[in-house]
């Protein structure tokens, strides 16, 4: 086992992690907590990244898995997995700002994937990533994700999905077929 993987426990979400997975999951992607790792939305998007309505929502789907990943005690990491299918869709990724770039994301898309084909035996692994973000699509374009080309638009106006800083936000459809 690598050192990112030493001590990892993983388990389904409950609701009483729903507060320190909305922390979670705020602390990589806005403001300037998210500036310590390299996933940050902070200069594309402002406000909120998601609420506890919306993590909640996650957790009480009967489609839906949200995946906890705890170091210590602590809650690290996290991931959406829905079935949809003939495939899972992969969403609410974070990892904590502070130990990204150590090899734990990788460890959890792993773990991420091999539980959805063993629970629901789907051949397929799906995201949604903005496409402006060239380094974190590179990112999984190495974990084996392949550009679709398949925009969908960015919610503009709702304010649950952040505040857009600029007008060309849309989402790119990423897909990875598993083995």
């Amino acid at each position: 086992m690598d050192h990112a993987a030493a001590g990892l426990t993983f388990r389904d979400a409950t609701d009483t992690d729903v507060d320190t997975l909305v922390a979670l999951i705020e602390s990589a992607y806005r403001g300037d907590s998210s500036r310590a790792g390299w996933t940050t939305e902070a200069d594309i998007l402002d406000g909120q990244r998601t609420d506890p309505d919306g993590v909640l929502a996650v957790i009480k789907s009967p489609d839906s898995r949200l995946l906890t990943v705890e170091q210590d005690g602590r809650l690290v990491a996290c991931c959406q997995l829905e079935h949809r299918g003939d495939h899972v869709y992969f969403g609410m990724f974070a990892v904590s700002p502070t130990l990204q770039g150590a090899g734990l994301g990788k460890v959890v898309m792993a773990e991420a994937e091999r539980q959805s084909r063993e629970t629901w035996g789907v051949t397929e692994m799906h995201m949604t990533v903005i496409s402006v973000r060239e380094d974190l699509i590179a990112w999984y374009e190495r974990r084996g994700y392949r550009r679709t080309g398949k925009m969908s638009p960015f919610p503009y106006g709702d304010e649950r999905f952040g505040i857009p800083q600029r007008d060309d936000l849309q989402f790119e459809l990423l897909v990875k077929k598993l083995a």
